[in-house]
Formats: C-alpha cells, sequence, structure tokens
C-alpha cells in the first residue's frame, strides 16, 4: 500500500499526486451531471404543457414533492454504499459502479416518459450511493501519512465538485430552455459517460489504493485536542466493546427505516398517482404523517439509550452532535429551495429580458464567468497531460475530447448569444451563482477560520443560519409589491442576486464545518453510525425543503409570495439566534474540542 502511495506522490500537478486530478476530473464531470440535471427537474416537470418548450405541467406542490424525496434518498443511498465498499466492492470499483449507473440513468431521462422519469431518478439514486461516499475515501487512504496535505488535497476536490456544479447547471440549463429538455438531459449523460470511461482506463495509476478490502482493517483513532498525542487506544477500544449493538438496537434501526421511507414514498405517490401506501389514521393523524412520527419516536429511544450506555464526558459529546444536528436540518430545510421553489421564483417572478446596455453588459460578464475558470481548469488538464500521458493515455484522449466538446458548447452558447440582439436569462442560471460565490469567498472565510477571531462551532452555525434568513429576507423585500395569488411578477434580478451571495456565505459556515466536528466529538466505535445518522439529519433538511417549497401556492394565494418567503427568513435566523444563546452550554458539553 505504501508503495502505491508514494508511486502516486512520483508524479505530481501543482504540488499533489496526478491521481488527484485524475479524481478532481472525475468529481467534476459527476457534478457536472448531476446538478445539471437537477436545476431541470423543477423547471421541466413544471414547465407548461402547451408552449414552445413544453414541459409536464405539474403543479410545483407535486414537483417538489417528488424532487425533496428524490433528494432526500439521494443522503441515504450512500450510507449503503459506503457499507458495500467497505465490505464488498472497495472504492475504486465502487466509484466505477457508480458512475456506470448513473449514466444509465441520465441516458433514461432523455426520452421524457414517465417510466423513464422514474427509471432514471431511481438509478441515479442508487449510483449516488455507490459513487458520492467512496471518492473522498480514496483520497483519504491516498494521503495516509501525509496528513499535513490532506487539507490542500480536499480544498482542490472541492473546486472541481463546484466547478462541475457551475458548468452543470449553466450549459444543460441553457441547452434545455433554448432547444429542449431533452437537449439538457442528455448533455448531463454525455459528461457523466466521459467520467466513467476517464476513471476506468486511469484506475491501474491507482495501484491497490481502493481496491477490495483486505480481512484487516486500519482505524484512525481521534486525538485528544487537548495534547499532541493520540488517546490510549486500548482503553479508549475496551470502553467501546461495552457498548455494542443490541438485538434492539438493530430492530430499532429496522423499524425506524421502514417508517421512513414508507414516507417518503408515500408522499410524492400519493399526491402525483393517487395512491396512498398508508391508508388509516391514527390519532386524528393520517397514515403519512403517523407513520413518520412513529419512526422519528423509535429513532430518538434509539439514539437516546445508546448515549446512556456511555461515560458522561462521551455522552456530552454526543448530545452536542444532536443538537448541531437539528440545526443542520433546518438549514437544508432552508437552502435547498435554491433548486426548488427559488428556481420557480426566478423563472415566473423574476425580470429576465435585458435590452441594449444591460444585455450587452450581462453577455460580457456572462462570458467571462464561463471563459476563465474553463480556461484554467484547461491548464490544469494540460499539466496532468504532462505527467499521466506515457502511463494512461487513453484515458488522457478521453479527457482532452471531452474538454474538447466543453469548449464547444460554450462556443455554441456565447456565440447564440451574441448574436442577439435581446438576451433573456435562463432561470437555471441563477443557480450557477452560488457555485461562483463559493469559489470565490472560500479562502476569505478560510483565512477567517485560521485567525485569532475564529468563531466557536455554535457561533459558526449562527453566523451561518442567519445569514441564511437574510439572504431570505431580500427576496421578502423585494416581492413586496406583488399581489395576492400573482403566478408571475418582474421582480428586479438584483433580489436573487443578493439572495444567493448571503445563503452561500452562510453555506461557508456551516458546510465545510458539520463533518469535521463529528469526527471530532465522537468515539471511534460510533464514528461510522453518527456519519449515518449526519446524512439522515440532510435527507430530512432535502425533504422538508421539498415539502415547504411546495407549499408556495397555497402560502401566496392565502397571503402572499412575501409571506412564503418570510417564513424562510424567521425561521432559521431564530434558530440562528438559539445556537448563538446557546453557546456557552454547547462548549460544555464539547469537553475542549475546538
Amino acid at each position: 500500500m505504501n508503495t502505491d502511495i508514494e508511486n502516486l506522490f512520483n508524479d505530481k500537478v501543482i504540488g499533489h499526486p496526478a491521481g488527484l486530478f485524475v479524481m478532481f476530473f472525475t468529481e467534476m464531470w459527476e457534478r457536472f451531471s448531476f446538478y445539471g440535471m437537477k436545476i431541470l427537474l423543477v423547471l421541466f416537470l413544471t414547465a407548461p404543457y402547451l408552449s414552445d418548450n413544453p414541459g409536464w405541467e405539474w403543479s410545483r406542490e407535486n414537483a417538489l414533492a417528488l424532487i425533496g424525496t428524490y433528494s432526500s434518498l439521494l443522503y441515504l443511498t450512500p450510507i449503503v454504499g459506503g457499507w458495500l465498499a467497505d465490505k464488498i466492492t472497495g472504492y475504486k470499483w465502487a466509484v466505477i459502479i457508480g458512475c456506470f449507473i448513473m449514466m444509465l440513468g441520465h441516458v433514461a431521462m432523455v426520452f421524457e416518459t414517465t417510466w423513464s422519469l422514474y427509471l432514471g431518478l431511481a438509478l441515479l439514486v442508487i449510483g449516488t450511493g455507490f459513487f458520492k461516499p467512496n471518492m473522498t475515501s480514496m483520497i483519504s487512504e491516498m494521503y495516509k501519512g501525509k496528513e499535513s496535505k490532506k487539507d490542500g488535497a480536499y480544498t482542490i476536490f472541492y473546486m472541481g465538485v463546484n466547478a462541475g456544479a457551475f458548468f452543470g447547471m449553466m450549459l444543460c440549463g441553457y441547452l434545455a430552455e433554448n432547444i429542449g429538455w431533452s437537449y439538457g438531459f442528455g448533455l448531463a449523460g454525455i459528461f457523466m459517460l466521459g467520467g466513467l470511461i476517464q476513471f476506468w482506463l486511469a484506475k491501474d495509476l491507482f495501484g491497490q489504493i481502493g481496491e477490495r478490502p483486505s480481512k484487516i482493517h486500519e482505524v484512525e483513532i481521534p486525538q485528544d485536542l487537548n495534547e499532541d498525542k493520540p488517546i490510549k487506544t486500548i482503553e479508549k477500544l475496551e470502553e467501546e466493546k461495552l457498548n455494542p449493538f443490541t438485538t434492539l438496537d438493530k430492530v430499532l434501526i429496522v423499524l425506524s427505516a421502514i417508517g421512513g421511507l414508507l414516507y417518503l414514498f408515500n408522499d410524492p405517490i400519493s399526491k402525483i398517482g393517487n395512491i396512498n401506501l398508508l391508508p388509516f389514521s391514527l390519532g386524528g393523524l393520517d397514515g403519512s404523517n403517523a407513520t413518520i412520527l412513529i419512526a422519528l419516536v423509535l429513532f430518538l429511544y434509539l439514539i437516546i439509550s445508546r448515549m446512556s450506555r456511555y461515560n458522561p464526558i462521551i455522552r456530552d459529546k454526543i448530545i452536542a452532535v444532536a443538537i448541531f444536528g437539528i440545526f443542520t436540518v433546518f438549514f437544508f430545510g432552508a437552502f435547498e429551495q435554491s433548486l426548488g421553489s427559488m428556481t420557480l421564483f426566478a423563472r415566473d417572478y423574476t425580470a429576465r429580458a435585458l435590452t441594449g446596455n444591460s444585455a450587452l453588459i450581462f453577455k460580457i460578464i456572462d462570458t467571462v464567468l464561463t471563459i476563465v475558470p474553463l480556461a484554467i481548469i484547461t491548464w490544469v488538464l494540460y499539466l496532468l497531460f504532462k505527467k499521466t500521458f506515457s502511463k494512461i493515455p487513453y484515458s488522457n484522449i478521453v479527457l482532452g475530447a471531452t474538454f474538447a466538446f466543453l469548449w464547444y458548447v460554450v462556443y455554441y452558447k456565447i456565440n447564440n448569444e451574441f448574436s442577439k440582439e435581446t438576451t433573456e436569462v435562463g432561470a437555471s442560471w441563477f443557480g450557477i451563482l452560488n457555485s461562483f460565490f463559493i469559489i470565490t469567498l472560500a479562502p476569505l472565510f478560510s483565512r477567517w477560520w485560521e485567525s485569532k477571531y475564529n468563531p466557536s462551532v455554535a457561533m459558526k452555525y449562527g453566523i451561518g443560519l442567519i445569514l441564511l434568513g437574510l439572504g431570505f429576507g431580500i427576496l421578502v423585500f423585494g416581492t413586496m409589491g406583488i399581489p395576492q395569488g400573482a403566478k408571475s411578477a418582474s421582480v428586479s434580478m438584483i433580489f436573487l442576486i443578493l439572495a444567493y451571495l448571503f445563503h452561500t456565505m452562510g453555506e461557508l459556515c456551516i458546510s465545510p464545518v458539520g463533518l469535521s466536528y463529528l469526527s471530532k466529538l465522537v468515539p471511534g466505535r460510533m464514528i461510522g453510525f453518527m456519519f449515518g445518522i449526519w446524512y439522515l439529519a440532510i435527507a430530512i433538511g432535502q425533504k422538508a425543503a421539498g415539502t415547504m417549497g411546495g407549499m408556495i401556492d397555497k402560502i401566496s394565494e392565502e397571503h402572499s409570495l412575501s409571506t412564503f418567503f418570510l417564513i424562510f427568513t424567521l425561521v432559521p435566523a431564530g434558530v440562528g439566534v438559539v445556537s448563538i444563546l446557546l453557546n456557552p452550554i454547547l462548549k460544555k458539553l464539547m469537553h475542549g474540542v475546538r
């Protein structure tokens, strides 16, 4: 294993092994496809049937119910995919399997039929389960013994994530809105295929890294953050042996999982297909709400019973993680409106038609936003070619061909836009703002966290949630003139742009923090279980986002669109204030972890 690691570090690109950049581009194409498809989904499902670019004319509630369930499942299947890779396939083959299944999912979406839509979404959920947890696991394995360089590696990898999301939403969205939905879905599939072939042909570069696991498992033991030496391993493992998963624990996990899945599937099926999988009532609650409530109670009992078996210090730390998990649910419930109700707001309530100087300025800005990052990434591609062409020539050829096609699509978009006298900004275009702001602001936030003014985790959560609320507050102000029940309006784009800016700043306070503190706070024996719970918290937030976003028509008709966004202003900001007020208590529960 060490030999393979050393071999990888022999060929460096920008100070990191060339293999990291093979994974960078694979992740970039996967995120290109994923976000390119996801931003189209709500637009396609709700677009009028009788129009130049006909969609399915679903109600917003039905569309967001399906998207909420889909998004939620995307954070649940990685729990299973990570386990399968650990036990059976290894990380490398899990990534290849995931890419292949996702590629088939994108192909299915092209046909725009009911069966192909559901099949495509199912394949994307399964494929993401294999892909999502195991790419980062390969990076972790690659940097064993070189932990000082790991932060830089993840930063580069994170840029690949955002570059893929940026170009995917921009180009898939452009083709879908200007030519046809199939072109957008198809473009996502083409780049997913490119990522699959490129990684497949480069797999030998990694040697045994990420291969099928041996029966000897290595575990990273967290360090005592007050000292520079590891916690006494033998005492730690002896303590953890006292808290195995009991039969009751396993039964509770199964029952709560079944209840949660029944709720996830029943919500869109009952609304879209008028088929109720839970046709009963209990205590005044319908079957769906009763089922999820019972599942939640069982799951809370499981968490509390497991926590009670640990010593007081570990129990306090797990309580702190649980509180941050609750904050995470509220954050994602509001933040994920970006690919739901905020995309609908961009299409139906935003003035997107530009003429004269305004159109020219936008075209220039959009061109710069497209060309500059693509040129930088192409330069990285050139450096990778220089280092690896003799070892993985066919992978490089496929990667180069994929990039050539990407440049062609960019040229087509820019040339087509400059040939028009007027410009209508696509509704999907606004989705790129999150990735753009992350890339530009991340270095500033990183310097803040490294300075003497670095706030505690509770303060970061509080600041992040308040910034998220302020972003929606801008939309409240921008929509105050829209009449009650209006289905369209022409609000200035500046409100939506500023909302994305504040939301991204909120994300930078929270998203990079959660998993980092989780790994520091929970005991090694429980780390896999708690990572699963963390993904579950995000999954709940994703479903909540779809459910609440689907209420946009009802709230707008009964009150106003401003009232709809006011809810997303007050709730996150209120939870953020609670996080700040709980800071002293959470610090005590964390017992010195910083």
